[in-house]
């Protein structure tokens, strides 16, 4: 059965058409279970019908045959979604003739939905004429059958080829970067692929040795070349992508592997897939969102050699209009070849929401969309809308839906003007209460972080960048003047540095690390506890490069009870008497910073009155909360659709952090994604927190909003989302309430 399960499956995956695939099923399912009718109907979800797509056994008459989703057996088994295996179809209750196609002649009937994503896409029908049910094995047959349908039919739905995509494609992506804009599609797919090179060897060794040399300069000149032109548009911290890219051009260590691989006589080719696919393998296997995607990063780098190993410049095309990019892979070299008034927004087949091309893309206000599933041939050259809130790409929308998006653009430009006008103001709600905005350093870790007026200081710095950038440990000499560069930039603000968080999720290059569940093993403070001597070269590290600055604050990650924080305070006290020693022998004085832990593990919730005196402030990471609260890995799409972060559990732990920590007069604040979204914060500052920190680009909205609502309004809400039984209803509530605000445009209708 699995042999012709199998083959089942790969005739209907190759057939060139949906029509051509549904054909194939039927006949090859009535062969493999030798029955005498096979059928497939289609759910339309526009119509409310499922309609009679392909078959075997029944006579097929010229006009459309459909069901309405509450019509018949069929319709049955699309309400419950499940299985209805059935002896005598005619004779029960749910049955309901279809004159014209024969099918009173079959007594027995079993039908299973095709499911996707917990949408039903059709229904997959077997019939025979002798009356009797089918048996557990033909049940399992067909149910693992329409199983492994749904993949191919959720394919076929994304390239176009459905039933009730009558007015043109919706093909839905990874929201990148936020916006909406209307405009030509333009594919570019010029960039070499890495998985295109094959093994090939060469005999002129030093001929390939500088083949790689020339293309490792001219790579180099051209990120110089584009950092120069971002200059005047970007942050600094924006610009240190290209920095990043240099950096990595520079390695020594990858300079060596790459030239170590054509001394084995590799051609150039060969070697650059060989190394990068190594390199990047390293990132791609890390769990967090953001190291795994600087995977793409070194992906990025290896197509620039390959380019310039066979190209000496970039031919620039001219743009008479704008366009909407459409390539396989985002990079940054593509974001600059299109002038920025000509490059309406991006879309791309691969790709992730915090792969530095979207980055780059939000810095530059481009409204970008990762991993849509389409077919170049079917939407080059078509007028498309590129809806960065939802992660929507609409191809040759209709007069309506067009008009309706150009509204949409006309209120996005006004918002855009007005919030960035009060950026530099500090932030007071509506009735005067001081809220702080705090800024999360992560693609700034790579090198630098420019000062940004726009907020209070930094609330996360994540400082394992560097030591994942390395072959080894970093000196505390090297940790040192990297923290120094960090606390100078921001001379007159908090920067809180969070202590190491490398482990299970985030392998070092030079400690490898292999757990079945990284996300519940050796991590964040239980690694570098286990590692003193890592633990105190990097506190000491920090402690010196506090000296004279005296502004930052240390944080502890993943602390899951007391023992380990008492353990972090005993290396902490340590390390601070070394170093203030060593500030006295020259002549200067050592302030104590502040302690913080991080809430992220769901233990500590129940030990929070022992923090009293042993820490100085409290930061929520309301990521990994909410993914330990629901077990839930985010990173999984097959579950990612669970994760949600305004779900009741979540929120009450909320709301228990900030009541329990400000009884005990702990200043306590939320660094993770839901600060940045403008639902988060109006909740997060009803339940009583003050201190929100949150990427760059959400930093002018979120101050514009919480200065036009007063934060009696925010408590109501508060109240609301915490009797809630569903977060949908919160969202809901809190969308509604800002849209009768006059401040609609904050809350764009995105996927939770």
């Amino acid at each position: 059965m699995l042999t012709q399960l199998r083959e089942i499956v790969e005739k209907v995956a190759s057939a060139p058409s949906l029509i051509e695939s549904l054909d194939q099923l039927v006949v090859s399912t009535c062969q493999a279970m030798k029955t005498d009718c096979c059928s497939v109907y289609i759910a339309d979800h526009e119509r409310h019908q499922f309609t009679l797509m392909a078959t075997q056994g029944l006579t097929k008459p010229h006009h459309q045959v459909s069901l309405a989703f509450d019509e018949g057996l069929v319709g049955l088994v699309g309400r419950t979604a499940e299985p209805i295996n059935v002896a005598d179809a005619r004779h029960h209750p749910h049955f309901k003739h279809m004159p014209g196609i024969g099918e009173e002649s079959f007594g027995s009937f079993f039908g299973t939905p095709i499911i996707h994503q917990r949408q039903v896409l059709g229904v997959l029908v077997i019939q025979q004429h002798q009356r009797r049910e089918f048996d557990e094995s033909e049940e399992s047959f067909l149910i693992t059958l329409a199983a492994q349908l749904a993949m191919i039919l959720a394919h076929a739905k994304a390239q176009g080829m459905w039933p009730d995509q009558r007015d043109g494609l919706h093909l839905i992506g990874s929201a990148a970067s936020s916006g909406v804009a209307v405009a030509h599609a333009w594919w570019d797919d010029n960039q070499p692929r890495l998985d295109h090179v094959l093994p090939a060897s060469c005999l002129d060794v030093e001929g390939e040795q500088e083949r790689l040399s020339i293309a490792i300069d001219l790579a180099s000149a051209e990120f110089r070349r584009l950092r120069k032109r971002f200059d005047s548009e970007l942050h600094k911290e924006t610009l240190a992508i290209f920095d990043l890219f240099s950096h990595l051009l520079n390695d020594p260590m990858l300079r060596k592997d790459l030239f170590a691989r054509i001394a084995r006589r590799d051609m150039a080719e060969w070697a650059i897939r060989q190394v990068v696919e190594a390199y990047s393998d390293r990132f791609a296997n890390m769990k967090d969102d953001y190291l795994k995607e600087r995977a793409q990063d070194i992906r990025e780098l290896g197509q620039r050699l390959l380019f310039f190993l066979h190209n000496s410049e970039v031919h620039e095309r001219d743009w008479d209009k704008p366009v909407v990019l459409l390539t396989r892979e985002l990079t940054a070299a593509m974001l600059a070849s299109v002038p920025r008034d000509k490059l309406a927004a991006v879309v791309a087949q691969e790709g992730a929401a915090n792969s530095h091309a979207a980055i780059l893309s939000r810095a530059l206000g481009i409204p970008a969309i990762m991993g849509v599933d389409f077919v170049p041939e079917l939407v080059h050259g078509r007028q498309v809308i590129v809806d960065g809130y939802r992660g929507d790409l609409l191809v040759n929308p209709n007069r309506h839906v067009l008009a309706e998006y150009r509204r949409l653009m006309r209120e996005e430009d006004e918002l855009a003007e007005r919030v960035e006008q009060e950026l530099g103001k500090a932030t007071y709600t509506r009735d005067q209460q001081r809220v702080y905005i705090h800024l999360n350093a992560g693609l700034s870790a790579d090198t630098s972080i420019a000062v940004n007026e726009g907020v209070d200081g930094v609330g996360l710095y994540r400082t394992e960048v560097p030591f994942l950038l390395q072959r080894s440990f970093p000196s505390e000499e090297e940790q040192t003047t990297q923290y120094r560069s960090i606390l100078s930039i921001y001379r007159d603000k908090q920067v809180v540095m969070r202590t190491l968080d490398v482990g299970g999720d985030k392998p070092l290059p030079y400690l490898t690390i292999e757990e079945d569940n990284p996300f519940l093993g050796w991590r964040g403070i239980r690694f570098t506890l286990d590692h003193p001597e890592i633990f105190l070269i990097q506190v000491r590290a920090m402690l010196k490069a506090s000296i004279g600055l005296e502004n930052m604050d240390i944080l502890l990650p993943m602390i899951s009870g007391i023992a380990e924080l008492d353990d972090s305070i005993a290396l902490i006290n340590r390390a601070y008497h070394e170093v203030a020693k060593y500030a006295q022998v020259h002549g200067q004085t050592l302030k104590r910073p502040r302690l913080g832990i991080m809430i992220e593990v769901p233990s500590i919730l129940y030990q929070l009155p022992a923090l009293r005196g042993k820490v100085d402030f409290i930061s929520v990471g309301s990521n990994d909360l909410t993914q330990y609260l629901l077990a839930v890995d985010r990173n999984n799409a097959r579950v990612a659709s669970v994760y949600d972060a305004l779900h009741p559990a979540v929120l009450h732990a909320l709301k228990q952090i900030v009541e329990t920590a400000g009884s005990m007069g702990i200043p306590v604040s939320v660094c993770g994604e839901l600060a940045g979204d403008p639902i988060g914060a109006l909740l997060l500052v009803g339940m009583g927190y003050r201190s929100l920190s949150m990427n760059t680009r959400n930093v002018a909205r979120i101050k514009y909003l919480l200065r036009h609502i007063s934060v009696l309004e925010m408590e109501q809400l508060s109240q609301f989302a915490l009797q809630a039984t569903f977060g949908d209803e919160v969202r809901d509530k809190i969308t509604a309430f800002v849209d009768a605000q006059g401040l609609g445009g904050f809350i764009r209708a995105g996927k939770k």
